[in-house]
């Protein structure tokens, strides 16, 4: 058995609930993937095209700053990689993420919350940012996943 690794960013508590249950689940290990700058309400405004994040996700090679980068992923085979989507991919925070360490050798599976949309290209914006790694799509957990679905989502992997 492989060790694992839940590394997750959450704006607004959503994605947080999604990867609390799913380490539990998977008898993984938590992370938070946190901003330098936390994100507020007015950053996430999608509908304004000034809002921190629009104008994040408008420029690709945004990379917001970490809080830490602390995380030893060392130690794991597999790492579950969390975010809510946004603009059909994954924000640019997860691309600071990746960037931060070397995963080389490893299994990053996607998971997500979203409003109503699914990965989008995810997968092909996040892979330059590991090189090495394998990128897997997961699976979108909205709502309330419950023990055994997640438990068999993770064994999977």
């Amino acid at each position: 058995m492989s060790k694992k690794l839940v590394a997750y960013f959450s704006a607004s508590g959503t994605t947080a609930a999604a990867a609390k249950k799913l380490a539990q689940a998977a008898g993984a290990d938590l992370y938070e993937i946190k901003p330098e700058t936390p994100y507020t309400r007015a950053d996430l405004n999608w509908q304004d095209k000034n809002s921190r994040s629009s104008l994040e996700m408008r420029d690709k090679s945004s990379r917001p700053a970490l809080a830490d980068a602390s995380a030893d992923i060392s130690g794991y085979d597999t790492v579950f990689v969390g975010f809510p989507v946004w603009w059909y991919v994954a924000p640019t925070i997860i691309n600071s993420f990746l960037e931060a360490y070397d995963f080389s050798g490893k299994k990053i599976v996607l998971f997500a919350t979203s409003g109503g949309s699914g990965f989008g290209k995810a997968v092909a914006g996040l892979q330059p940012s590991a090189p090495g790694a394998t990128i897997v799509e997961g699976a979108i957990l909205n709502g309330r996943p419950d023990s055994a679905k997640l438990k068999a989502f993770a064994d999977k992997y």
